[in-house]
């Protein structure tokens, strides 16, 4: 495993994190889930990626990780960055969702007492929540910080007139932002109109996550769409309609330069962000320990040439 220090900070992710989002809850077998976590972490990857709505259902991701540590995962509970966030619809009724004080209080209390720990290493606003003034919801990361309830905060999916705003605020009360999380991939390059600059001038790390684009970069797709599919799932983020003819035919040239680089398509895109040194970290999302150990090889191929590139960005349209 290779690790990358986040930000302006002495805290080291590996450049490959494990992200416990959709195949983590309770539909899935729990020897699976187990197996993949302790096999990842025997690999060196050493931070798993919560959200107190992760499952399904929301808060079954977060206790199965606690089942986890406490089945021997635990001892080791110092060589381990343990994440989670909330900002996203977790409980119904008024204080169940949003970015209010009200809510992150009562949604990392609820998160610490489901992981079976007493802090978070890293805890974020999971999303800015325009009904919230901005200065209750950092003033929460703060005082969380401040109580122990994590050692570092972080903002996730926030525009970034709003992001460097929140930065400002917690230097204020001498509380640094750690690391800013956003979707980011071959396909989705949003990020990179304006937050890279954010990164550098507030001195963040950048996770990344869904960097397979739901499976859109990977091999999954190229002859079509298999019965079997996540499209097919009610609430699935990838929708048949995404996956058309022409993006096909654009997947699988990808592929073609992925195998002449002696990859598989979604090595090669786990490999194009890690290139990017403003990256800290990739969070990738699993269902088996094969295809963490085909994540976990693209780790050494994080070099292009510019042809590559241009290839890449010509075939993308960009």
């Amino acid at each position: 495993m290779k690790y990358r220090f986040c930000g302006k900070s002495g805290l080291q992710l590996p450049v490959i994190s494990l992200g416990l989002w959709h195949n983590f809850g309770e539909s899935a077998e729990f020897d699976t889930v187990e197996r993949i976590v302790r096999t990842a972490f025997d690999k060196g990857v050493t931070h798993f990626d919560l959200a107190n709505n992760y499952g399904p259902p929301p808060g079954s991701a977060e206790t199965n990780f606690g089942k986890i540590l406490k089945n021997g995962l635990g001892v080791h509970r110092d060589e381990i960055i343990i994440s989670s966030k909330a900002g996203h619809k977790m409980w119904d009724g008024p204080y169940g969702d949003g970015g209010s004080r009200k809510y992150m209080m009562a949604s990392i209390n609820q998160s610490l007492k489901r992981v079976g720990v007493e802090y978070f290493d890293i805890f974020y606003s999971h999303r800015y929540c325009p009904e919230t003034p901005l200065e209750e919801t950092v003033q929460a990361l703060v005082d969380i910080v401040k109580q122990g309830k994590a050692l570092y905060v972080g903002l996730s999916k926030y525009p970034v007139e709003k992001a460097a705003e929140a930065c400002r605020m917690m230097e204020e009360q001498h509380v640094h932002c750690l690391i800013y999380q956003d979707r980011y991939n071959m396909v989705c390059r949003k990020p990179e109109e304006k937050h890279i600059e954010l990164l550098n001038r507030c001195q963040l790390g950048f996770i990344a996550f869904s960097p397979l684009a739901q499976g859109l970069l990977t091999n999954r797709y190229l002859n079509g769409i298999p019965q079997d599919s996540r499209v097919h799932r009610e609430g699935a983020f990838l929708h048949e309609s995404d996956i058309t003819e022409d993006w096909l035919i654009r997947a699988r040239m990808l592929n073609k330069i992925a195998a002449n680089r002696g990859q598989s398509l979604a090595q090669m895109s786990l490999s194009w962000i890690l290139a990017k040194k403003y990256v800290t970290s990739v969070i990738a999302g699993v269902s088996s320990t094969a295809q963490l150990d085909d994540n976990l090889a693209a780790i050494d191929y994080d070099v292009f040439s510019e042809e590559d590139l241009r290839q890449i960005d010509a075939l993308l349209g960009l």
